[in-house]
């Protein structure tokens, strides 16, 4: 039993996938998986039943797939870690066409208590919409330096 083991990179983007299909539709199809992943249907088959290994999920040939209690939980942090950083990278003034791109570049690679102190950074803006007009205006003057 995998209990004491973190997902993957991998496994984290098939959790969230995973997360956010139940959360749309009600379920979690492997050709919906493999569509939203651009994956092949066998690898999706492969991490699923990895996934299922690790008791993220339960998964039954022919029957589908439900979320553990784990997997639900992780599928949600990580759903929210991705739309954490996506408000972070709107925030401080990303292009919205580079938003998604440079969220699925960093979300692995940054470790929970940098997405902690980025969550505070992002609450500290909101509670106080001046100093985000600061950060702007700050930019727009180095930018036009």
């Amino acid at each position: 039993m995998g209990v004491l083991s973190m997902p993957t990179p991998s496994m984290e983007d098939y959790l969230e996938r995973i997360y956010k299909l139940i959360d749309e539709k009600g379920y979690a199809r492997v050709s919906d998986i493999a569509e939203g992943l651009e994956v092949h249907p066998s690898s999706v088959t492969k991490m699923i039943q990895k996934l299922d290994k690790d008791d993220y999920l339960i998964y039954e040939k022919y029957r589908g797939l439900v979320l553990t209690n784990k997997g639900k939980k992780m599928g949600k942090r990580l759903v929210d870690r991705h739309q954490l950083l996506e408000s972070f990278l709107t925030m401080i003034g990303v292009q919205e066409a580079n938003i998604y791109a440079d969220v699925e570049g960093i979300e692995h690679h940054l470790s929970w208590d940098s997405i902690t102190c980025i969550e505070t950074l992002v609450e500290y803006f909101r509670r106080d919409p001046h100093r985000l007009e600061e950060l702007r205006a700050l930019r727009s003057e180095l930018d036009n330096e």
